[in-house]
């Protein structure tokens, strides 16, 4: 709230410096065209009368200008205020549920947040299983298999969010000045196909490697796994990252249980900007789903709720 009063302040100086430059711009024209020249008598100093006129005239439009100006901006609030969308709410005044009241009033989207409040995940795994895999969204698959890299000796730098031109974890190892790119694919109930390997192979030659290694929480196809061996690429389905986590000691298994569990580990987050998906609903179509916090300044996609955990 107190930044909503600085910045009206602000606006309220620039009101008052646009309309006090405009009138000084009109006194200029005034006093150039009518007060300059009732003064400037005599057959030498009366010559310049008509030479101010021009003067005179280019002050009164700039000053006509500003107040314009003026007039606009101090318009422009009373304009905004107003939702075009729901004429029906203005002309008839209820009260606002609490979710409603959160909406911004310039709002175009055409969903609103939820007024039921999504119950959290409670049914948290002790042991590792594919369980925790499909209870996961995710940000939380990505996680995991970075700390399990790190636990294998690797130096790793992940891709959060955003454009990661198909390069989710970055792996340097000690034993080698050549880095390893892994791309991750937390889906369910859907296998990797060779075009996502073909993708990924395109990935590794920009890069100039010659292997990469794709993750998976599900499965590759049969044209996949054959595409993958092929070209250098190590193929880790859910099962094949299962078992390296059973390979752990009790206490690693334990720490990584926990960055997969970690906050709101069920929650979707947005590719795009990397916060946390709220969920919606919308007058367009039946059911709710997860949509971006920061709409409509990020336009990441938005995720139907039955697909959650989300796949990416």
């Amino acid at each position: 709230m107190a930044r909503q009063t600085r910045a009206e302040r602000r606006r309220e100086r620039a009101q008052q410096e646009l309309a006090g430059k405009g009138w000084t711009a009109i006194f200029v024209g005034i006093v150039l065209l009518v007060v300059a020249p009732a003064f400037l008598k005599g057959p030498i100093v009366g010559a310049l009368g008509p030479a101010l006129r021009p003067a005179g005239w280019l002050a009164l439009a700039i000053g006509a200008v500003l107040l314009g100006l003026h007039y606009i901006v101090r318009r422009q609030p009373a304009r905004v205020a107003i939702d075009p969308a729901a004429p029906q709410a203005a002309a008839r005044p209820t009260p606002a549920s609490t979710a409603e009241r959160r909406e911004p009033v310039l709002s175009t989207a055409p969903w609103k947040e939820s007024s039921s409040t999504t119950v959290p995940h409670t049914d948290q795994k002790s042991q590792w299983g594919p369980a925790v895999l499909r209870a996961i969204e995710w940000r939380r698959f990505e996680a995991l298999c970075e700390a399990l890299y790190a636990q294998a000796g690797f130096t790793t730098r992940s891709q959060s969010h955003g454009a990661d031109g198909g390069v989710d974890i970055w792996l340097q190892s000690r034993h080698s000045d050549v880095p390893r790119i892994v791309q991750c694919k937390h889906w369910q109930g859907k296998a990797v196909g060779v075009k996502e390997m073909r993708e990924f192979l395109g990935v590794m030659a920009s890069h100039q490697l010659k292997s990469g290694t794709y993750v998976t929480s599900s499965t590759f196809s049969t044209e996949a796994t054959a595409f993958a061996k092929a070209n250098g690429i190590h193929a880790q389905d859910g099962a094949a990252l299962l078992r390296l986590i059973a390979q752990r000691t009790p206490e690693q298994q334990a720490a990584l249980l926990a960055v997969a569990y970690e906050g709101e580990y069920w929650r979707p987050t947005c590719a795009s900007c990397g916060t946390k998906m709220v969920e919606k609903t919308s007058s367009r179509n039946d059911g709710s789903f997860w949509g971006c916090a920061n709409y409509p300044k990020c336009r990441g996609r938005t995720i139907p709720k039955s697909k959650a955990p989300v796949a990416i």
